[in-house]
């Protein structure tokens, strides 16, 4: 199934105020857009260095630009798309402690 991913503009919105990520962001979408997943592990064949959380949580964080970035989206496979939903974008070590707060699971900034 095609990917529907949903806030681009929060992509954009990241990469213009983090301008040397622009190119890694870009990179990420182009593979997107040709990413064909009927189950969850798929996401992995695509991106591997993606992590699946669990805890029921249908979220996944995404290594981007050789993991300087990274992005948490939550997924739903729907009957005809995959839709995933950006919780959070931020750099590596922000993303660390993100974890040590065991808030990966939970942050959603933007609605």
């Amino acid at each position: 199934m095609k990917v529907h991913l949903i806030r681009r503009a929060t992509i954009v919105e990241f990469c213009l105020n983090n301008a040397q990520s622009r190119i890694a962001f870009d990179s990420w979408q182009l593979q997107l857009k040709y990413a064909n997943w009927t189950q969850p592990s798929h996401m992995q064949m695509t991106f591997p260095s993606t992590d699946l959380l669990g805890n029921g949580t249908y979220r996944a964080v995404f290594d981007i630009g050789g993991n300087k970035y990274r992005m948490i989206v939550k997924y739903a496979f729907g009957l005809k798309q995959v839709h995933l939903f950006i919780c959070w974008i931020g750099t590596h070590s922000a993303y660390s402690k993100l974890c040590t707060m065991n808030l990966q699971y939970t942050i959603h900034l933007y609605n």
